[in-house]
């Protein structure tokens, strides 16, 4: 092949996600976070070059681009308030629904609430992104218990609104129902993950090689001891798969600030899960990276860890081994920590079967209003 000198088409501080070209060729339409760093809206921009033009603006979320011989461009697309629904915008600019009914006309929109974002320091100083829920209807001068969430991956970014992807889809629908229920909720964006640039995605000294996203934890922590709105004796935190890990990590070296965590599929010993993604590793062969990455583990700090925990795994999960779930439990039994299991026969890592996430879902809610909303403090 040959071909002459590359040109970049969309310089500038921000991450291209989903792009597609028009049947010419000449153009392409792509979803990034440029200008509105929480949400993704679509771009176009010539192949030859040029300056990019926005096709969507405003506090909604696009992506996923197919552009139609005419012109027009399909998309999928939602806000703070509304569930993904595929849309059309012909040349006009005109937007509607290329499916009308697919959302349902009793879908509680109005009352779920617009989450804010806020940036935070992290122990370590870094400054972490995360949007925050409020219960609806919050009254002045009243301590609410609070919940802190964490995305798997880690190569994830959460938004102000309904995310492009169905596991974080339900995620964020769990978050709206907490708020709902009268907790303050905050999605934590921590290191490690996309959308803040290379230096934040490739982050010194995270997961195995140091856990350095615990800052983010801790500072997330903190930052909601510190809001007025906060009782501070009852914040959880909650997340699946590397959100569980986090979730676990906090629990285990920090029970005195969480009270309660519920953890599905999460990683708690990295020795145990990087023989998944790393063909022949061999803790045993080598024994300075193993006993770090083991040291980056919850289980390393299994003695500290007080604070309940619900624990949700399928058996047949082949991401994270259930036997991590398996030695856990075991491990926190031993101490008398008091634990909880939710465990999904021939189930995978992102369950497969929808009846499966409610059920989760229902026993986290229930599992927090017994270990959060049981410890309000009585005042007067």
């Amino acid at each position: 092949m040959s071909g002459g000198e590359a040109t970049l088409l969309t310089p500038g501080e921000f991450e291209v996600q989903h792009v597609a070209l028009r049947s010419s060729g000449r153009e392409a339409v792509y979803s990034s976070n440029q200008g509105d760093i929480d949400r993704r809206h679509l771009w176009r921009v010539a192949v030859s070059g040029g300056r990019p033009r926005a096709v969507t603006t405003g506090q909604g979320i696009e992506w996923s681009p197919v552009v139609t011989e005419d012109g027009a461009v399909a998309l999928l697309a939602s806000d703070a308030r509304t569930p993904a629904h595929a849309e059309v915008m012909t040349g006009s600019g005109q937007r509607r629904p290329l499916a009308p009914g697919t959302i349902p006309e009793d879908f509680p929109s109005r009352h779920l609430v617009e989450p804010q974002q806020v940036v935070f320091s992290a122990a370590d100083g870094m400054q972490i992104h995360g949007q925050l829920f409020l219960p609806r209807g919050a009254r002045r001068g009243e301590r609410y218990p609070a919940v802190l969430f964490f995305h798997g991956g880690s190569r994830r970014q959460m938004f102000l609104g309904w995310h492009d992807r169905g596991y974080y889809h339900n995620a964020y629908a769990f978050n709206q129902y907490l708020a709902s229920r009268g907790y303050v909720v905050l999605s934590v964006n921590y290191r490690s993950g996309i959308g803040y640039g290379m230096e934040f995605r490739e982050a010194l000294n995270y997961g195995a090689r140091g856990a350095s996203e615990f800052n983010d934890v801790m500072g997330a922590g903190l930052y909601l001891q510190s809001r007025p709105d906060v009782d501070p004796d009852r914040i959880g935190l909650w997340g699946g798969s590397y959100g569980g890990y986090l979730t676990a990590l906090g629990l285990a070296r920090a029970s005195d600030l969480f009270a309660a965590g519920v953890d599905l599929h999460g990683v708690h010993d990295w020795n145990v899960v990087i023989r998944n993604f790393v063909a022949g590793y061999d803790p045993a062969a080598r024994a300075d990276a193993a006993r770090l990455a083991f040291e980056s583990s919850p289980m390393a700090d299994i003695d500290t860890w007080r604070s309940p925990v619900l624990v949700i795994h399928g058996d047949d999960d082949r991401n994270v081994p259930f036997s991590e779930t398996v030695d856990l439990v075991e491990s926190l039994r031993r101490q008398g920590v008091e634990v909880e299991q939710l465990i999904f026969p021939d189930e995978v890592h992102g369950f497969l079967l929808h009846r499966n996430w409610l059920a989760a879902y229902k026993a986290a809610a229930d599992f927090f209003d017994r270990k959060l909303k049981g410890k309000a403090k009585l005042t007067g």
